[in-house]
């Protein structure tokens, strides 16, 4: 099997069963921005761009606004949109295609999602044999954690997908008991989500291989997670567009071993800290990007461990002229057992500029709990700069097409 066709892998989604083999064969202008709706329709495009090398960025509809068309327009790019399930092509490109070119947009976490370059080789991460999987994907067509599930059920065989749609991720679990999925990945915020909203429907899907990204990943997650499913191998993967898949942690705890920094290059990723900064070398970083890439993420090192927190731009609140970490603030509330997802950030304050407050999401499971209680345990725990002095409670959590949370 070649990573240009998928082969007989089966494929899953709310419209049927079929397998890559059977994908509708497409016939598009190269470059071209494909825009789409449905799990079919972005498998089609995959597949076309592998066997053909035609120029392509391919992401789901909502996620091109009029400004980011006309960008496109401008750069050449042909729009191609989809009405009654067939391709309609908005205009003809306006230069010619660089052959193999994929490209992606960031998560725009940070602002504006930017176009970074990748070819399918890029994005084939997996090289080694694998186990038969049955691997759910509900991740946004086109983003990168997407294009690792699609590459490695290209590349591999026995790796089948069960494709879900972001709109149906309350339900998952139940399509996917159904469908005998054995290996999941998703951002901690849905597994918080999932467990939040129905922890029973979340054990009886028959887990194998549990893998979080994304998003910073803390110890309760990953005991949450182990204690559901006690036997299968749970992984956290640090990866971006930008460096690609750089850091993969299968041991079950938070962070990376504090030696696997400074390592000489070898076959993969090497890692540094600059500053606060995690700075990544990695061979599956996207075309024109420096050796070493400053990723722009904090990381922290605690005891043997080097955690990654959050981008360095959102994490650090200035109080009084104290730096608060809102990841540390973050880490100490998801460690209260009734509480099942945090956010923390920064509100502008009189004297000392900024203070401390939170968005929480309780478990409905444990005793009620009221702010004054969420404040004695931060209290307990954090240095009183950094204890939040408001906290907004959640009815549930909310999470984006790329499954990170809105806050």
């Amino acid at each position: 099997m070649s990573a240009a066709d998928g082969g007989g892998n089966r494929i899953v989604s709310k419209d049927g069963e079929l397998t890559w083999a059977s994908l509708p064969a497409l016939s598009l202008p190269s470059p071209a921005v494909v825009l789409v709706d449905s799990a079919q329709q972005a498998l089609a495009a995959a597949r076309w761009h592998a066997l053909s090398g035609s120029e392509m960025l391919l992401a789901a509809a909502p996620r091109i606004d009029d400004d980011m068309r006309a960008s496109l327009r401008a750069d050449g790019f042909a729009i191609v949109g989809w009405t009654d399930g067939e391709p309609l092509v908005e205009n003809q490109p306006a230069r010619p295609p660089e052959h193999g070119r994929l490209w992606l947009l960031t998560s725009g976490s940070t602002g504006r999602p930017k176009r970074v370059a990748h070819t399918v080789a890029s994005l084939t991460t997996v090289g080694r044999p694998q186990v038969p999987r049955v691997w759910l994907c509900a991740y946004s067509p086109g983003t990168y954690a997407w294009w690792q599930m699609v590459t490695l059920s290209m590349a591999h065989p026995n790796q089948d997908l069960v494709m879900v749609a972001p709109a149906d991720l309350d339900t998952w679990p139940e399509f996917a008991a159904r469908h005998g999925v054995t290996a999941a990945s998703g951002t901690p915020t849905f597994w918080r989500r999932t467990i939040h909203h129905d922890v029973e429907a979340l054990s009886r899907v028959p887990l194998e291989q549990i893998t979080l990204g994304g998003e910073p990943v803390d110890q309760t997650i990953l005991d949450q997670l182990a204690g559901l499913f006690p036997d299968a191998r749970i992984s956290w993967i640090y990866a971006s567009s930008e460096v690609g898949a750089s850091i993969v942690v299968h041991d079950g705890q938070a962070g990376f071993p504090v030696d696997w920094l400074d390592q000489p290059p070898g076959r993969g990723a090497t890692l540094s800290v600059i500053g606060d900064e995690l700075a990544v070398g990695s061979p599956h970083r996207a075309a024109g990007m420096e050796q070493v890439v400053r990723t722009g993420d904090r990381a922290r090192i605690i005891d043997d461990r080097v955690h990654i927190v959050g981008r360095l731009d959102l994490d650090e609140i200035n109080v009084g002229g104290v730096k608060v970490s809102a990841g540390a603030v973050r880490d100490v509330l998801n460690s209260h057992p009734g509480v099942v997802w945090a956010h923390v950030s920064a509100r502008r304050a009189p004297l000392v500029g900024h203070v401390v407050v939170a968005e929480v999401v309780t478990d409905p499971r444990e005793p009620a709990l009221d702010e004054a209680e969420l404040v004695k345990w931060c209290t307990t725990r954090l240095d009183e700069s950094a204890v939040p002095r408001l906290i907004r409670f959640l009815d549930r959590i909310p999470v984006k097409e790329t499954l990170k949370s809105d806050s």
